[in-house]
C-alpha cells in the first residue's frame, strides 16, 4: 500500500470514528442534565412532561393575550413564529411585523376564533416540541457509549423463577401438556411483564434478560428505590377487573379538557383529588401502536375495589365471535366464575376494566350477566386481542418470583469511579508516551500520534456498536495501550537494527516495518484469541474486558502498521528527510 492510500484510509477512518462517536459526545457534553433525566424516563413520562410543558406555555401566552391583545412574541418564541408564518403563507395572507400573539394563536386555530381551540391547537404544536427535542436525545442515547452501573450508578438483581410451582399449579391444564413449552413461555412472560413492571420507574430500556433456565438477570441504572423495586418484582394482583364510573369518567374528562395544565403533578397524581369521587381512581387507557409499545388514549374513572382479581384466571385464548370479530375467552377457576357470575348479574349495562400495571388495557359493557366462569371481551382488532390475550396470560402463567442476590451502586460512587477509571486512562497513557519520548526521541512522536489515535479509535467502536463501558472495560483500554506500545517498540528496534548495518533511513523503515509484520500480527492474533474465549465462556465483568480488549488489538495493529508506517513516509518522501532519530545514540 502506497503513502497516498495509507493517507485515504486513515482519513477515512479518522471520519468514520468521528461520526460513530459524535453521538456519545453530544449527549454527555452537549446534553442538559435535566434533559438525560427525561431521555431515560420511559415514553409514557415523556409524553405526559410534554402534555403538561405544553398546557403550561400556552397558558403563559393566553395571560400574555389578555394583558395586552397588542402584545408580539418574544424572542424565546422564535420557533413558534416561524411555524405561524408557514401558516400565514400558505393562507395567502400577511401578519403584522414583529408577529402578536393572538395573531400566532389564530393561525395555529386554522384561523377560527374560537380562542379554546386555538389554544388546543397550539398545545398540540407545543407538545410536539417537547417530545421531538426529548425524542431526539433519546435516539442520541441509544447510539452513545452506555455507562454500567460501576459507573452510573444504579442496581443489579438476579430474581430466581419457581417452574417448578408454576407447573404444579397448572396440572391438568391444556396449557402444561408439553411441560417443556409450557416452561418456556412461563420465562418469556415473566420476563415481559417485569420489563412493564420496571417501566414505571420510567426507564425505558432496563437490561432484562434471562439468564440460564430459570433465573432473571436486570440492571436499573441511576438512582432506585430497593423496597420500591422489590414490591414491583415480586407484587401481586397486578392484573385484575374493575368496574368504570362511566359519569365520574364523564365529568373528569370536561375538567381535564380546561385544566390540562394544572391536574397532574410531574408523577401524574391528581392535585385536585376532589374531581373524582373518594371511591375511585383516574387511570390512563393504553393500546398498542404499530411499534408494540403502550399508547394512551385517553383517562377512565376506575373504582378502587377489584371486582376479579387475576389469579382467578385460568386462561386465555384468541377466538371468534358473532360476524367473525376477534374475542378473547377467559376460563375462571370455581371461585372466580361464582363472583363474577353474582358481580355481572347485578351490574349489567355497566362497563368493565381490564387493569394491568395500573393501566386500563380494555374495557366493554356487560350485556348480560355471565356465569359458568366462561369470559368473551370483544370489541378490537385480531392484533389487539393477541395484544390482551398476552397481559392475562400474565396471570395464569404467573410464576413466583424470589430475589436471589441484589447489588447497589450509588450514584457518587459512580462518579467517583468514573473520575478514577479517566485518571487511570490518561495516567498509563502519560507514562507510556513519556516513556516513549524519551526512548525512541524523535520516532516517539509516531507512537503518541498512534497511541491517540488508537484511543480514539477505541472509544467510536464502543459507540458504534451500543456498547457499555465498565472498569473491566477499562482495564482492558488500559492493557491495550501497553499492547499498542508494545508493537510499535517491536517495529522501532527492527528499524534500529537495519540503521545498525548502515541502511538508509527509507531502506531501514522498510525493511523494519516488514521483518516487524508477522511478530506484530502473531503477538494480537493470539490476545484476540484469548480475548474471544473470555466473551464467549465469561459473564458480565469479564465479557466487558474481554470486549474491550478484542476491540484494543484491532485500533493498535491498525495505528502501528498503517499510521506510524505513514509518518515515517511522509518524513521521508515529502520533507525528504535523510536522517532519522530512533533512539539514544542513533541518528542517521
Amino acid at each position: 500500500m502506497n503513502k497516498r492510500s495509507r493517507f485515504v484510509l486513515i482519513l477515512a477512518v479518522i471520519a468514520l470514528c468521528f461520526v460513530f462517536l459524535w453521538p456519545s459526545l453530544v449527549w454527555y457534553a452537549g446534553t442538559p442534565k435535566e434533559v438525560q433525566t427525561l431521555a431515560l424516563s420511559s415514553l409514557e413520562k415523556i409524553k405526559d412532561y410534554s402534555s403538561v410543558m405544553a398546557a403550561q406555555d400556552v397558558n403563559t401566552l393566553k395571560e400574555i393575550q389578555r394583558a395586552d391583545r397588542t402584545a408580539v412574541l418574544g424572542s424565546e418564541y422564535a420557533w413558534l413564529e416561524k411555524e405561524a408564518k408557514k401558516l400565514y403563507k400558505k393562507s395567502g395572507k400577511t401578519p403584522s411585523s414583529p408577529m402578536t400573539v393572538r395573531e400566532a394563536l389564530l393561525i395555529l386555530s386554522d384561523e377560527t376564533a374560537d380562542p379554546i381551540k386555538a389554544a388546543a391547537e397550539a398545545r398540540v404544536i407545543f407538545e410536539n416540541r417537547y417530545r421531538s427535542q426529548i425524542l431526539k436525545a433519546k435516539n442520541r442515547y441509544s447510539r452513545a457509549v452506555k455507562l454500567g452501573l460501576d459507573l452510573s450508578g444504579g442496581m443489579s438483581v438476579i430474581v430466581k423463577a419457581d417452574l417448578d410451582a408454576a407447573v404444579e399449579a397448572q396440572k391438568g391444564s391444556v396449557s402444561v401438556d408439553n411441560e417443556a413449552a409450557f416452561r418456556e413461555q412461563a420465562m418469556t412472560q415473566a420476563v415481559e411483564t417485569l420489563r412493564g413492571r420496571i417501566d414505571k420507574f420510567g426507564l425505558s430500556e432496563p437490561v432484562i434478560r434471562k439468564q440460564g433456565e430459570d433465573r432473571i438477570y436486570i440492571e436499573i441504572p441511576g438512582a432506585a428505590e430497593t423496597d420500591r423495586i422489590n414490591t414491583i418484582i415480586l407484587g401481586k394482583g397486578i392484573l385484575n377487573i374493575r368496574l368504570v364510573d362511566m359519569e365520574a369518567t364523564s365529568v373528569f374528562n370536561q375538567y381535564y379538557a380546561s385544566h390540562m395544565a394544572d391536574t397532574f403533578t410531574a408523577s401524574g397524581k391528581l392535585l385536585d383529588p376532589s374531581i373524582i369521587p373518594p371511591d375511585t381512581e383516574v387511570l390512563g387507557l393504553y393500546s398498542k401502536d404499530d411499534y408494540g409499545l403502550d399508547e394512551r388514549q385517553g383517562y377512565l374513572v376506575i373504582k378502587k375495589d377489584i371486582v376479579l382479581d387475576g389469579k382467578h384466571i385460568k386462561s386465555a385464548t384468541v377466538g371468534s365471535g358473532r360476524l367473525g370479530r376477534p374475542e378473547v375467552h377467559l376460563t375462571l377457576d370455581t371461585e372466580g366464575a361464582v363472583i363474577f357470575g353474582e358481580f355481572t348479574a347485578n351490574h349489567v349495562d355497566d362497563f368493565l376494566a381490564i387493569v394491568s400495571d395500573d393501566k386500563v388495557k380494555s374495557y366493554a359493557r356487560i350485556k348480560t350477566a355471565i356465569p359458568g366462569g366462561n369470559v368473551a371481551i370483544d370489541g378490537f382488532g385480531v392484533e389487539e386481542a393477541h395484544n390482551l390475550q398476552k397481559v392475562l396470560q400474565t396471570a395464569w402463567l404467573s410464576v413466583p418470583l424470589t430475589v436471589e442476590s441484589q447489588q447497589t451502586v450509588g450514584a457518587s460512587l459512580g462518579e467517583q469511579t468514573i473520575r478514577q477509571g479517566i485518571k487511570a486512562v490518561l495516567l498509563g497513557l502519560s507514562l507510556v508516551l513519556v516513556f516513549m519520548l524519551i526512548w525512541y526521541t524523535g520516532a516517539g512522536i509516531n507512537a503518541v500520534i498512534a497511541q491517540i489515535l488508537n484511543l480514539f479509535m477505541m472509544f467510536s467502536i464502543l459507540s458504534a456498536f451500543g456498547l457499555t463501558i465498565t472498569l473491566p472495560s477499562i482495564a482492558g483500554m488500559i492493557l491495550t495501550l501497553g499492547m499498542a506500545v508494545d508493537a510499535n517498540v517491536i517495529i522501532f528496534e527492527r528499524i534500529r537494527d537495519e540503521l545498525r548495518l548502515g541502511k538508509s533511513r527509507a531502506a531501514a523503515v522498510n525493511a523494519g516495518f516488514d521483518r516487524a509484520l508477522w511478530a506484530v500480527m502473531d503477538s494480537n492474533i493470539t490476545t484476540f484469541i484469548a480475548a474471544l474465549f473470555l466473551s464467549q465462556l465469561g459473564t458480565g465483568p469479564i465479557q466487558g474486558f474481554a470486549v474491550s480488549l478484542a476491540i484494543g488489538v484491532f485500533s493498535s495493529v491498525f495505528t502501528a502498521l498503517i499510521v506510524s508506517r505513514l509518518i515515517f513516509d511522509f518524513g521521508t518522501q515529502t520533507l525528504h528527510r535523510e536522517k532519522i532519530n530512533i533512539g539514544w545514540g542513533i541518528k542517521k
